[in-house]
């Protein structure tokens, strides 16, 4: 079950962010040691680590307006977690958030636009639920699969 927030990113209003300069950093799950011998032990800590990523968005006088204002109200100055649609290599699809600190800008753009950027702490890293990493061939073949379902499988 995935947690979530009762605060959302306000998409209806505000942009998703840009894909230039996005990144993510998923927080090592390991814990190493290292030996008297030259070697090291290594083991998993945790089974689930958060993720940080760089966002930026451009956004118009009312657009930056609306965003200063919900990252003060609603987040208690970027404290809150929040949902958010990012894309990551499992698709589009809402994430838990937090900013690590407050943004950066705004930055005047082309003398229209204002620019923000800012580090987000995800709840998880994105990536398939657990078990998939065992049966890579399902993740492969995955657009494969769905093509011959959607063609094949009977209509009600």
């Amino acid at each position: 079950m995935a947690l979530t927030s009762n605060i959302n990113y306000p998409h209806d209003y505000l942009p998703m962010a840009l894909q230039e300069g996005y990144a993510l950093k998923p927080i090592s799950p390991l814990l190493r040691t290292d030996m008297v011998t030259g070697r090291a032990r290594q083991r998993r800590r945790y089974t689930s680590t958060p993720t940080q990523t760089t966002v930026s968005w451009l956004m118009n006088d009312v657009q930056g307006m609306t965003f200063e204002a919900w990252f003060r109200d609603a987040l208690s100055d970027g404290s809150a977690w929040f949902n958010m649609v990012l894309r990551t290599p499992i698709g589009v699809k809402p994430y838990l958030c937090r900013f690590t600190d407050i943004y950066d800008g705004p930055v005047l753009t082309g003398g229209k636009y204002w620019q923000y950027s800012a580090t987000l702490e995800l709840w998880e890293r994105p990536i398939p639920d657990a078990g998939w990493g065992n049966f890579p061939e399902f993740l492969a073949g995955q657009s494969i699969i769905d093509m011959a379902l959607n063609r094949e499988w009977p209509k009600a």
